[in-house]
């Protein structure tokens, strides 16, 4: 093609070249920009769009049972008492109510403020999204006394609405579809992934009862897999079940229900006498985790009430320390609940809330409850304030402890801890870091390593339990001082000298990978550094940079032939392959440590890119991940105990 052909055939853009996707084609085209991802966050996100429409209905006040089952063949079938979706013939779209629903985006009942005044699914595109994204989808809608069904494949009706049989009195509604396969990288629905989300919904909607199901799990007696969620309290028992694996400072929970400007807001909070805030808002009944106004009308509440309090009491004098926001919050477990007619969701994800008479009613809310209390509690209060003053003390040895490290370590030059092996590039997008335990395999990842994308930093022994210590005490450890260092993490955003916040701006490399030995040390180990990660660098684990190697357990050899073996079935299938089962003539190595193998083994099982295994670390749901660091690495035995109980089948104990 000469370039006067060329120039012609790119200015040749006309309406031909305008694309334009009828229906439910834009789902399927793009998938992502509905649902979020195609991944396991998507496919369940399937489940929360179709048990939305339900909690909408229980909102409005006409369900209050919702049955959730995962069929045997990973289908989903959700049903409902509500009114059942309308049937009747729709005058402007020639057709079922049912069918627009289940077939055009942006057609529902929530932009109706006359049939739901609040909906968690605003844009209309729940229920045809999921639609779209089946290969099959069944909905029977029980209205009128009569039983109604229609049949989808890929969002498109297979059969106009027609009439099966009578229901009597019954009213609801029963969907039941098979993801598509073809579009999901992850077609199988997990009971726990589920069961956080409708626990969830059940606190945030007392007297509503959930049920969920999973007809693949059958005990001995052929029953399947059941969880319950009920509530009669709300928000205070979701509190206390947050709290569960914590020491209570105060036995109360603050709660509060009422309206503000039009606004109904809802909260409970409690302290413990641990160090870290933990704070869940929900719009909706969506789960804001970028926060948003409600949470900025919480926390300028919280602040200005207990300030006030500390002042009056003349506590503050006596204590000579200047008090910040963030010290009122250590401790605090608190869940916000707002009901807006509105929101104005600050991107696609509905992460962050926008709307600013929000903040101004959560605060007066909070604000008039928390007084009260206050004065009806001296004894409580007192424990509180002390406690602020306590975060106070600490932040400030905190800050102290940090400049040391700063002075002793300058970053840039020779500022990097002496232990570090750093790689010989300066582009943090292909370089990364190994915190390997011991010396002895630090000295032969040292040797291994491709010096230039790879970067070394031994550790000795077990770092700090940090779930159990002050938050400025791992500022007084030398390893996780080395770290931090190492990585170009800095605490303090946006020029606030004294935020917990980790700033990651200048992150050094692009992944961290934690290396140690395949046994018991070895995993304990790891559960410290992602403990110290999660409570101090979890924008680190959000955006996808944390990893733990996967060193082989075995080297089998039969002959000529060598194999490493990750798992005790690769090496069971490696004796059936090559020894029909039997052990005789099958030499095993078994790695009980890193140091076991030269830095040529050490690449190529562990290291080498193109061949190696690593394990993405990621929080799938904060209160749950929270849950499990409190209950690991916390002072209660009992409850690590019964977890491990609970979880054997998934250990790997080395004897």
């Amino acid at each position: 093609m000469t370039e006067e052909e060329k120039i012609l055939a790119e200015s040749n853009y006309s309406a031909s070249n305008i694309q334009v996707l009828e229906g439910l084609e834009a789902v399927r085209k793009r998938p992502a920009m509905y649902i979020g991802d195609i991944s396991e966050n998507g496919l369940h996100h399937l489940v929360y769009e179709v048990v939305d429409n339900a909690i909408d209905e229980a909102l409005a006040g006409y369900c209050d049972h919702i049955d959730v089952i995962i069929n045997e063949d990973n289908s989903i079938t959700v049903e409902d008492n509500g009114r059942g979706i309308p049937v009747d013939y729709h005058p402007k779209e020639k057709k079922s109510a049912l069918e627009v629903v289940m077939t055009v985006l942006h057609a529902g009942g929530k932009f109706d403020k006359g049939s739901y005044k609040v909906s968690g699914g605003l844009h209309g595109v729940g229920v045809s999204c999921v639609n779209a994204l089946s290969s099959h989808m069944t909905t029977n809608v029980y209205r009128n006394g009569e039983i109604y069904q229609q049949e989808y494949a890929y969002g498109k009706a297979l059969y106009p609405v027609k009439v099966i049989g009578e229901c009597g009195s019954k009213t609801g509604t029963k969907q039941s579809f098979w993801p598509d396969n073809t579009i999901f990288t992850v077609t199988e629905y997990s009971f726990d992934t589920l069961q956080i989300r409708l626990r969830e919904l059940s606190y945030l909607n007392k007297g509503i009862t959930i049920t969920l199901t999973d007809e693949r799990q059958k005990d001995e007696n052929g029953n399947p897999r059941f969880e319950k969620f009920y509530s009669d309290e709300g928000l205070k028992e979701f509190v206390r079940f947050l709290d569960r694996n914590n020491t209570p400072l105060i036995n109360d929970v603050i709660y509060l229900n009422t309206e503000k400007n039009g606004t109904p807001v809802e909260c409970a909070l409690m302290y413990n006498t641990g160090f870290r805030e933990n704070l869940h808002s929900y719009v909706n009944d969506i789960h804001t985790r970028e926060g948003g106004t409600h949470e900025a009308g919480f926390r300028s509440a919280l602040t200005r009430v207990l300030s006030k309090y500390a002042e009056d009491s003349k506590a503050l004098e006596k204590a000579k320390v200047k008090i910040e926001g963030e010290d009122f919050r250590e401790g605090l477990i608190a869940v916000i609940s707002v009901k807006v007619g509105e929101p104005q969701f600050e991107g696609q994800t509905k992460m962050k809330l926008g709307n600013s008479e929000v903040r101004g009613a959560v605060d007066q809310a909070v604000t008039e409850a928390l007084t009260y209390y206050l004065e009806e509690h001296p004894k409580e209060a007192k424990l509180i304030v002390d406690k602020v003053i306590l975060a106070a003390t600490a932040r400030i040895a905190a800050r102290k402890a940090r400049e040391t490290v700063q002075r002793k370590n300058p970053m840039g030059g020779g500022g990097l801890p002496g232990k570090l092996a750093d790689c010989s590039s300066k582009n943090p997008e292909e370089c990364e870091l190994f915190l390997v335990e011991g010396d002895s395999a630090g000295g032969s990842a040292k040797q291994g390593r491709s010096r230039t994308t790879q970067a070394i930093l031994p550790l000795r022994g077990k770092i700090l339990n940090v779930e159990k210590a002050m938050w400025h005490k791992a500022f007084e450890s030398d390893e996780v001082n080395n770290i931090i260092t190492a990585l170009g993490v800095r605490f303090g955003v946006d020029g606030e000298e004294n935020s917990k916040k980790a700033n990651i701006d200048k992150l050094r490399y692009n992944k961290v990978i934690i290396m140690t030995d395949a046994d018991v040390d070895g995993s304990h180990i790891d559960t410290l550094i992602m403990t110290l990660f999660y409570r101090y660098m979890p924008e680190l684990i959000e955006q996808g940079h944390l990893y733990i190697a996967n060193p082989p357990l075995y080297k089998c050899t039969k002959g000529k032939i060598s194999e490493y073996c990750y798992t005790d079935e690769e090496r069971n299938e490696f004796i059936r392959k090559y020894g029909n089962g039997e052990e005789t003539g099958i030499h095993t190595q078994r790695y009980k440590g890193l140091g076991e193998m030269n830095p040529g083994q050490l690449w190529e099982t562990t290291m080498d890119p193109t061949k190696r295994i690593l394990k993405q670390v990621t929080i799938n749901e904060a209160q749950d991940v929270d849950a499990t660091f409190s209950i690991l690495m916390g002072d209660d035995v009992e409850p690590r105990r019964e977890f491990i109980e609970r979880n054997a089948t998934y250990a790997n104990i080395d004897a």
